[in-house]
């Protein structure tokens, strides 16, 4: 399986949702997404305030890009702030994590696997 064929369209139109963890200042919005890998390309959102302390370090069995639109966050592990205009490319099973941001932050991200 495989993500979607989605011609452009109006990324408003698809809304926001809690995202796993159950914080409601921490909101995706899915554009694409393979169900049988569990990858996807989304918009996510942490509002000020926001803090994913409670999800701890997260580590991925996917490939994650990720670009920040808008705003900065803080990761805690590390001690260091991340703002508009920064990207990231983390392989599977590179720690990151936990966040927190006074301002909130806007991010594309783009997940996927790679097949041997």
């Amino acid at each position: 399986m495989s993500k979607p064929e989605h011609e452009f369209f109006p990324v408003a139109d698809v809304g926001f949702t809690v995202c796993p963890g159950g914080d409601p200042k921490i909101i995706e919005r899915i554009l694409s997404a393979d169900a049988e890998s569990g990858v996807a390309t989304r918009i996510l959102r942490y509002e000020p305030g926001a803090d994913s302390t409670p999800m701890g370090v997260q580590k991925h069995d996917f490939w994650e890009e990720v670009y920040i639109l808008e705003g900065s966050f803080t990761d805690l592990s590390l001690n260091k702030t991340f703002s508009a205009g920064e990207y990231a490319c983390r392989p599977p099973g590179m720690p990151h994590g936990p966040w927190r941001t006074d301002e909130g932050v806007l991010t594309f991200e783009v997940r996927y696997r790679v097949q041997p």
